[in-house]
Order: structure tokens, then C-alpha cells, then sequence
């Protein structure tokens, strides 16, 4: 896929908190290190203030990587008749924001740490003389009103005549008149500046991805990771016992298996559907467990006589994944849906063959995405929820082997608990992915679906780590 190709599917508008944290992390994986973003931010943000022709400047700074930003930013101003930066003086900054504090000790610029309020009182003056105040407070961490001493510099910063320009969103209680976000806008009205992250960065999967998912509280319960219910088997027996497991190792708590087929396995729930194959005479039991599961994993093994099961699980489930077998007209379509098809099963299921080229690719699932997400598997898999469209591009062609797609619909399954469709799919598709490549380092072309299930923790749990 050429650059240009992948500017088709960048997403535009506001982003959230967490998911430019997600394309930061990617852009570190690939390279561009948090320093040098702060350092583009930072040259950026001066920039800015310096179209108002000031002499005197006054930077707000908190202890963040927003902090860190205007540390910088001092730095490229320090040729003014007066740069003042104002920081609180209580906790240890980010990594990233002490080094910028220790470059500005070597420049023409004045330092005022606060610890209270009555350290920020004396600084009044500092506000009066500015003809810029930059607020770098507390940018996208921030969440409730601001404590002191910031509260006590939120209100001198109001009460001064000089204009406000905030960096990437105000700190609560700031009245900016101009608002400078960086990559894309954190609020509306703010205006954006390019400060080079790489395109693949927010357009492919990457370990960036993995701080969207939640972390569980530390007085958690029982079930908390979510209750995932997986229907499958009769003609082929494993197949919903290794998405069963996988929907374990990717973090729920409790999994249970409806299928005529009985594999032994203890970390699991069984329950027993008599006879060869899931029928209709099955839906009484079928769906009092769909009632008390947080998501239904459904398609794995079935073969083709229990689709009439299939959509009246659909229509009972307010979450599901579709897989395998149940990828067929007619679609079945929970409340919210993931489908997890590979390229036959995609034609099978949408009348279309997804086509080679992965921009037209891209574009045909796109269209196709009209009742869920899908997530079409393939050398590079391609993501969609009919809006918006993500490439992941881990894996190894040793995951041509059987059971590999149902690892990865179990692992949606145990994600989509606690996310969004989308970011479910992604972050399953990325952390199998990377399983299936860890799992191939020792086992090769030998690889068995189940050699997968140790990696995915450690994949899907490892918070951003460079890959």
C-alpha cells in the first residue's frame, strides 16, 4: 500500500484522550520517541506565541508531558526581553518533562516552582507584565477542577489582560483564547498543528493499542473480566474449546462451552448439548446461557445445519462474534456484532471476494461493514466498522494452521467485554497476531493453534512495551 493509498483511511476530527496515548505508543514502537514529539510539540507551541510578536512571555507548566511541551517551547523563546516558567514544585515529573526542566537551568529563563498557593500569591506580577500566558498545566490527564497551587494560577492567568493560548485542551477553568492541539484536535475550535507522527502510526495496529485496555481494579471480583459464552462444535469437536481458551488467556473470567462435543478441559464450563449437532431443540439451554453471558462467541465447528440456532442466538445476544459456520446469509446480527471471517468466508457471507489490492480491500470491507464490525483475516488484516478502517499487519504464515481463526474470535470475545467492537477487533487481531509470531520462534511451521494460548497474555497485558 503506497503513502498515499493509506491517507484514504486516516480518521479526522476530535481524538480522546486515550486513543492519542494509543498513537503515541505506536509511534514510539516505530521509532519517534516521546522526546522527540515534546520536541516538535514544544518548537510548535513557540511558534505560535511568537506570531504575537510578544517580549514577554509566561509559561504555566505542570509535572505531565503537557508540562513538558511548554518546557520546550521556553527553550525556543529564551531569546525574548523575558521567558518565566511556573511549575508546581510537589511529586516527580514524567521522565520526559525532567529532562526538559534540566535543559532549562543552562537557559536565560526564570524558574518559580510553587508548592501552594501561597507560593504562586507572589507571582502576580509576572501575570500583569506578560503579554502571552501559555497554559501547559495539565492538557488531556486532566479530570475534575484543577487542585492548587494550578487552582490558584488558573485564576491569575483569568484576571490577567494578556491572552491564554492552551496546549492541546485548557486546564479546567482556563478561559483560552486560542487553543493549539498537536496531531489532531483534543476539543473543538482548537487548531492543529503536524508535529510528524508517522501515518501507520494511528492507521496500523500497534502496542500502542494495548492501553485501551482496561485495567482491573485491585479490589476486583470474581467475574469482573467478563462471561463469555461459546457456541459451537458437533462436526468438528476442538474448534470451540481453542476459542474457549482463548477467550481465557485474553482475560475473562469465566467461559463456558455449549456443545455436543465434550473435551475435558478443567478451566472451562461445559454445557452439555445431547446429541451430534446444536439444534433448535437445544434453544431453551442455549439461550438462558446467552442471558447471563457479557458476550457470545458463535460459529466455531457448528457445520451447516444449525444456522436457524445461530440467528436466534443473534437476536437474544446483546453482544456476539461470528465466526466459521455462521458466516451465512442470512447474517446473523446481535445488538452490537463482530464478524471474523477469512477471505472465503467474507465472499460467503457479504457475495463479494474481497479483493487483493489492500487499499480496494480496505474499501470493499468498509462497504460490507453495515450490521458490525468485520475484521477480514489475511496476511494483512483489515478492520472496519463501516466508519473507520485499521490495518494489522503481525502474524507469520506458520498461523495458516487450523484453529488459529478460532483462537482470535475467542480473544475478541473476551476483549469486547469491556471495549468497543472496533477496538476489540483490533486489539485481537494485533495481540494474536504477535502470539502466533512469538509461538513460531520455537515450534515454526510446526505451530499448533494451542502453542498460541501461553503467548497471549503476555502480549495482550504488556501496556505499550516497544515491540
Amino acid at each position: 500500500m503506497t503513502a498515499g493509498g493509506m491517507r484514504e483511511f486516516l480518521e479526522t476530527g476530535v481524538i480522546d484522550a486515550g486513543k492519542m496515548r494509543a498513537v503515541e505508543g505506536n509511534a514510539i514502537a516505530l521509532g519517534y520517541s516521546s522526546l522527540l514529539m515534546m520536541e516538535s510539540a514544544g518548537r510548535a507551541l513557540a511558534d505560535a506565541v511568537l506570531a504575537d510578536n510578544p517580549s514577554r512571555v509566561l509559561i504555566l507548566c505542570g509535572k505531565g508531558n503537557n508540562g513538558g511541551d511548554g518546557m520546550v517551547a521556553a527553550r525556543y523563546l529564551q531569546h525574548l526581553d523575558a521567558v518565566d516558567v511556573v511549575y508546581p514544585d510537589c511529586g516527580s515529573m514524567t521522565p520526559e518533562a525532567a529532562v526538559q526542566a534540566s535543559l532549562l537551568r543552562h537557559c536565560p529563563v526564570a524558574l518559580h516552582p510553587v508548592r501552594c498557593a501561597a507560593d504562586a500569591e507572589p507571582l502576580s506580577r509576572l501575570f500583569d507584565a506578560a503579554d502571552v500566558i501559555v497554559d501547559a498545566m495539565l492538557g488531556t490527564g486532566a479530570s475534575g477542577a484543577a487542585r492548587e497551587p494550578l487552582a490558584t494560577l488558573v485564576a491569575m492567568a483569568n484576571a490577567s489582560p494578556a491572552p491564554v493560548v492552551a496546549v492541546d485542551i485548557p486546564t479546567p477553568g482556563v478561559l483560552a483564547a486560542r487553543i493549539l492541539s498537536f496531531h489532531r484536535p483534543k476539543i473543538e475550535g482548537a487548531g492543529v498543528v503536524d508535529i510528524g507522527i508517522p501515518l501507520e502510526a494511528e492507521v496500523y495496529t500497534g502496542p500502542g493499542d494495548l492501553a485501551l485496555v482496561p485495567v482491573r481494579a485491585s479490589g476486583a471480583h470474581k467475574g469482573a473480566g467478563g462471561e463469555v459464552l461459546v457456541i459451537g462444535g458437533g462436526p468438528y469437536q476442538g474448534a470451540p474449546y481453542i476459542a474457549a481458551m482463548g477467550a481465557l488467556r485474553a482475560g475473562a473470567d469465566i467461559v463456558r462451552v455449549a456443545s455436543p462435543a465434550y473435551i475435558p478441559m478443567p478451566d472451562l464450563i461445559y454445557e452439555r448439548l445431547e446429541g451430534k449437532a446444536v439444534t433448535k431443540d437445544h434453544l431453551e439451554t442455549i439461550l438462558r446461557l446467552v442471558g447471563r453471558a457479557d458476550v457470545v462467541v458463535c460459529g466455531m465447528g457448528l457445520g451447516k445445519e444449525s444456522h436457524d440456532v445461530v440467528l436466534a442466538v443473534a437476536e437474544a445476544a446483546e453482544k456476539a462474534v461470528f465466526d466459521a459456520d455462521a458466516l451465512v446469509r442470512p447474517l446473523p446480527a446481535a445488538k452490537e456484532t463482530i464478524y471474523t471471517p477469512h477471505a472465503g468466508e467474507f465472499a460467503r457471507m457479504t457475495g463479494t471476494e474481497p479483493p487483493v489490492d489492500l487499499v480496494a480491500r480496505a474499501r470493499c470491507v468498509k462497504a460490507a461493514a453495515t450490521a458490525g464490525t468485520i475484521l477480514l483475516k489475511g496476511p494483512v488484516d483489515v478492520v472496519s466498522d463501516g466508519r473507520r478502517v485499521r490495518f494489522n499487519r503481525t502474524g507469520t504464515p506458520a498461523m495458516t494452521v487450523g484453529g488459529t481463526g478460532d483462537l482470535l474470535a475467542g480473544a475478541a470475545g473476551a476483549l469486547f467485554c469491556h471495549l468497543p467492537a472496533f477496538e476489540a477487533a483490533c486489539i485481537a487481531a494485533y495481540a494474536s497476531g504477535r502470539a502466533g509470531m512469538r509461538a513460531a520462534e520455537v515450534r515454526g511451521y510446526g505451530l499448533l493453534a494451542t502453542d498460541m494460548l501461553e503467548y497471549i497474555p503476555a502480549e495482550l497485558f504488556r501496556r505499550g512495551a516497544p515491540e
